[in-house]
């Protein structure tokens, strides 16, 4: 089943952001810039779509998107980098003729949708600080963030208006790809979903701060067991990323955790919390949310991702020609 939430997501989520990518140099226009405007305002331009010059920062910034989103290493050999560079180039040529459609339709309340998304992107991070932290090292500032979150919305949002909101999928169609795909996409390994709280340790830490580690893990259990909400209390005391979410890691399988957490984990019940778990990583309280025996996923299951993926895959062909009418009548040169 995560195969093809995973293939739901590639079919929209790339392009999306890789136009967040784009345009870091320029700001949100109702229009595409003149070309002698763009030719001689953007010093490291590499090609230019309709008079707007995608740069080389942009290129190498929607390569890593690429590349992380794929799972593949950010270091390549020069010619599957080259590749790698090439495929982020189209998609951003993809985007930025999509970003110049959506600018001819009008958005209601786009400011605000801007600084929702901005917000959310915010609240991601335990302070402001790390934020900053986290933009610096994506090489962006807050002006360029704001411009691409700008961009994505109205790409997304012209896709919706032009595309998506006509597309339908009927419950045959459906069921016919639940039918012919059981094997491939509707079988489900025994997997988890849990929350923890970790206090962290390392190799650095005295067997003393090791001790008070523990004692702080086990004071944290008490609260828990006590009735303190595990999420809050996981947002304010976990060491770990997952804090911002209250410590919840998702779904996984045997395998993907270390050891003494995947034990702890698969013999529980959902609702259960653990006793203090200790790993490499230091000491987790847990708790089960659920747990799934390894299995065939029934058909009323899968049907709502069924139909997203579906619809997913027509808008993806329809987007992809479009853009391909597109480009036979845009100006797209190599500078």
């Amino acid at each position: 089943m995560k195969r093809i939430t995973k293939s739901i997501a590639s079919t929209t989520a790339a392009l999306l952001c890789l136009a967040g990518c784009a345009g870091a140099n320029k700001a949100a226009q109702p229009a595409p810039a003149p070309l002698a405007q763009a030719a001689t305002e953007v010093k490291d331009a590499v090609q230019l779509v309709n008079g707007v010059a995608i740069t080389r920062a942009e290129i190498e910034r929607a390569t890593r998107v690429l590349l992380s989103q794929s799972g593949a290493p950010q270091q390549l050999p020069p010619d599957a980098m080259q590749k790698a560079s090439q495929a982020a180039l189209d998609q951003l040529t993809m985007a930025e003729l999509l970003y110049q459609e959506a600018a001819k339709i009008e958005i209601k309340d786009l400011d605000q949708q801007v600084e929702k998304k901005i917000a959310e992107s915010k609240a991601l991070y335990p302070n402001p600080d790390a934020f900053e932290e986290a933009l610096k090292g994506s090489g962006l500032t807050v002006a360029e963030m704001t411009r691409n979150a700008r961009k994505s919305i109205m790409i997304n949002t012209f896709i919706e208006k032009r595309f998506a909101s006509k597309v339908e999928v009927t419950d045959a169609e459906a069921q016919k790809f639940y039918q012919e795909n059981q094997e491939k996409y509707f079988t489900r390994p025994e997997n988890a979903r849990a929350s923890h709280i970790l206090v962290k340790v390392d190799d650095k830490l005295t067997a003393e701060q090791k001790q008070q580690a523990k004692e702080k893990a086990e004071a944290l259990l008490k609260r828990v067991k006590g009735g303190e909400d595990f999420a809050a209390v996981a947002k304010t005391e976990s060491g770990c990323p997952s804090a911002t979410v209250g410590g919840d890691l998702g779904t996984f399988g045997r395998g993907q955790m270390v050891p003494p957490f995947e034990k702890a984990v698969f013999a529980m019940k959902p609702g259960e919390i653990s006793s203090v778990v200790e790993s490499q990583f230091g000491f987790h309280i847990i708790k089960l949310v659920e747990k799934h025996e390894a299995g065939k996923v029934s058909y009323e299951e899968a049907k709502t991702k069924i139909f997203e993926y579906l619809k997913a895959e027509r808008v993806r062909k329809e987007v992809t020609s479009f853009v391909d009418e597109l480009k036979s009548k845009a100006k797209i040169t190599r500078v």
